[in-house]
């Protein structure tokens, strides 16, 4: 009986042993995890371009955005505008393909919303399509863009000359490739998306 119960005594201390091993390294993980996100914040920036770059905070890290006024000065004006408004905070990737781009800006979700600031008339201009690449979102019309913009996850050349580069991920696009991924029978929609946890201008970052 004594053997009994020393051998259940060793066997409890093991576990223990065991869950604070687990515990210890999950803890170590989380706030790796948290330092990576911290870090990704102090990305160097040149002085020349502080006022053009947009801070996108994900569940993942943060992501940089360099925005582009030289070629769109009326769509970057609308990025900065609405994201000084807090606009962007809480919306969805509501469509995102693979291999092709994440889609957000729609108050709705669904792909039908925008602000309640008038439409743009396109910029369209020599910024290629690539991966990293920033760009709007605009209905048929090609003058509809208002406030949906996409994430380019792989060079799409189809779309230059019709939709509105605006800018680039400088920093973070590993972040980015981590957005969930829509189902690709249904043009890209997303169940339980990715959402925008905050989205600021770098100047007005407190």
């Amino acid at each position: 009986m004594r053997q009994l119960v020393t051998r259940f005594a060793q066997i409890f201390v093991l576990v223990f042993i065991v869950l604070l091993f687990f515990m210890y390294t999950r803890n170590s993980l989380l706030q790796a995890k948290e330092e990576e996100a911290r870090n990704s914040s102090h990305v160097n920036v040149d002085d020349s371009i502080k006022d053009n770059i947009v801070l996108l905070d994900l569940e993942f890290g943060q992501v940089l955005i360099e925005l582009y006024p030289q070629y769109a000065p009326k769509h970057v004006q609308r990025i900065k505008d609405l994201t000084s408004e807090g606009f962007y905070d809480g919306l969805a990737f509501h469509r995102v393909i693979e291999n092709f781009m994440a889609q957000t800006g729609d108050p709705q979700g669904s792909g039908a919303g925008k602000s309640s600031k008038p439409d743009l008339m396109a910029e369209f201009n020599e910024v290629k399509h690539e991966r990293g690449i920033v760009s709007m979102a605009r209905a048929m019309d090609l003058n509809s863009a208002n406030s949906q913009f996409f994430i380019m996850l792989a060079d799409a050349p189809h779309l230059d000359n019709q939709y509105t580069a605006f800018g680039k991920v400088i920093s973070g696009m590993e972040y980015v490739d981590k957005i969930k991924k829509g189902n690709p029978n249904n043009n890209g929609l997303v169940e339980n998306p990715t959402r925008i946890i905050h989205m600021t201008l770098l100047k007005n970052r407190k």
